[in-house]
């Protein structure tokens, strides 16, 4: 039984019964072809006791074991390797089937191989988890055949495991790089001229052409006598940077696999990231119809962590997104002027109209800065070339779409309430450009 198991036929084999056959029966109204044919048979036989044999009766086997990543980037691509040798006296060849995670939906991950006696290889493979979560995968199954063909021997290796996908670390590391070797801007983020003025002192350096004069230090250049000298200033520290992020049914839109809502996640995890490298406080408040988990400001060494958990068990049943009791949330629990970016979507201005109250509320007591997202596929269909009415009226309501998104930003503003209108590819480097354009003009 155990050998009925793990036996299976090649399509070799399949091939080759079936043109036997049609030569058997070929051979009936030819009897000069038939004790070829007959011959033809036995040999065929032969070579599949053999096949067997050498699959079963000598002391060989696949030996291998799967390589994960301690956990995985939500959006990105991530390594898998598998590593395995044969230790069969001859060259084999070999089929690997990876029970994958049913979250992948891959129906097609046949990896194939030649593979030479006692020689250890690697098969990498990737893969985009495109939902946060566990991820169980399931056993490693190496299909060996020989050199004939006929028949797979099936090898069930390894024991099932779990790994978990968490929002794009990924993203965070490489930001996380440029914002402590003050590189952000290989990344697409602008480098923000200053437009206010901070008083947190830095230290006082060499006067260049171009420094505010204002800030020439006398008694430094007294001293230095030939040189002039200036106080140079940073960036104010130490202020609370909140990221709202809306989890109602309107961050379920589908963008490139990923949902507003993973991309807004995607997002806030980078941007905290950089606030907290930036020596600022960072919290996080998530909520629909009611609000789900609030992460005080922090700048702590374990703040990150506490971020990144967080994030990673953000659910939602995309219910309604209660505007109202986010405003009293935050009174309550935020008590000192802060930047809050609040993820969310409209679609419509009247969807705005039912909010706006609550923002201009919100407005009042922090820098409110609302961003929400371009529809890319209306947008595409703005370049549509018009053939027929139908075409007409889809480019039209495309156009209409994208008219009422500037709209609502025109809306935004009038009531004295910032914005960031993006795309979910462009969100976190424009969502860090905004951040560092305030911090640069010292509006918190």
């Amino acid at each position: 039984m155990k050998l009925l198991k793990s036996l299976y036929l090649n399509s070799r084999m399949l091939i080759t019964v079936g043109a036997i056959s049609a030569f058997l029966v070929i051979s009936h109204f030819f009897q000069v072809i038939y004790p070829i044919a007959q011959i033809t048979l036995y040999f065929f036989l032969a070579m599949l006791v053999l096949d067997l044999l050498m699959l079963y009766a000598t002391p060989g086997r696949v030996e291998g074991a799967r390589d994960l990543p301690e956990k995985c980037s939500l959006g990105d691509m991530n390594d898998v390797y598998v590593h395995y040798r044969s230790t069969y006296a001859f060259q084999i060849s070999m089929t690997l089937i990876d029970e994958l995670p049913f979250q992948l939906q891959l129906r097609n991950s046949r990896y194939h191989a030649k593979v030479l006696p006692g020689v250890p290889a690697t098969i990498q493979y990737q893969i985009r988890p495109l939902e946060r979560g566990q991820y169980h995968f399931g056993r490693l199954n190496f299909f060996a055949s020989t050199q004939l063909g006929f028949f797979q021997r099936r090898f069930i290796i390894g024991e099932p495991a779990m790994v978990p996908v968490y929002p794009s670390f990924i993203q965070l590391r490489k930001f996380e790089f440029l914002a402590i070797s003050n590189r952000l801007t290989e990344h697409g983020v602008k480098r923000i001229r200053k437009v206010g003025h901070s008083y947190e002192f830095d230290q006082i350096r060499q006067y260049v052409p171009g420094d505010d004069v204002r800030t020439l230090n006398w008694m430094a250049t007294a001293k230095m006598q030939e040189e002039l000298m200036v106080n140079q200033f940073m960036d104010e520290r130490s202020q609370h940077i909140f990221s709202v992020i809306n989890t109602g049914r309107i961050m379920k839109m589908p963008f490139n696999g990923l949902t507003l809502l993973d991309h807004a996640i995607n997002s806030t995890l980078v941007l905290l990231n950089v606030a907290i490298r930036k020596g600022d406080n960072a919290g996080l408040v998530t909520f629909s119809d009611k609000i789900y988990s609030t992460l005080q400001a922090s700048r702590r060494a374990t703040q990150m962590h506490k971020i990144m958990d967080f994030l990673y068990h953000v659910s939602t049943d995309f219910a309604e997104s209660d505007y109202e009791r986010l405003y009293f949330h935050l009174s309550r629990v935020v008590r000192q002027r802060s930047m809050v970016l609040f993820y969310t979507n409209f679609e419509s201005i009247y969807g705005l109209e039912r909010a706006l109250p609550y923002l201009k509320r919100i407005a009042k007591h922090h820098l409110l800065i609302v961003v929400f997202f371009r529809n890319t596929e209306l947008s595409q269909l703005n370049h549509l070339e018009v053939r027929n009415t139908e075409d007409v009226y889809v480019k039209t309501m495309a156009m209409k779409f994208g008219f009422e998104k500037e709209l609502i930003a025109r809306e935004l503003e009038r009531h004295g309430i910032h914005h960031l209108l993006t795309t979910p590819e462009h969100l976190t480097v424009d969502a860090v450009n905004k951040y560092l354009e305030v911090k640069a003009r010292a509006l918190v």
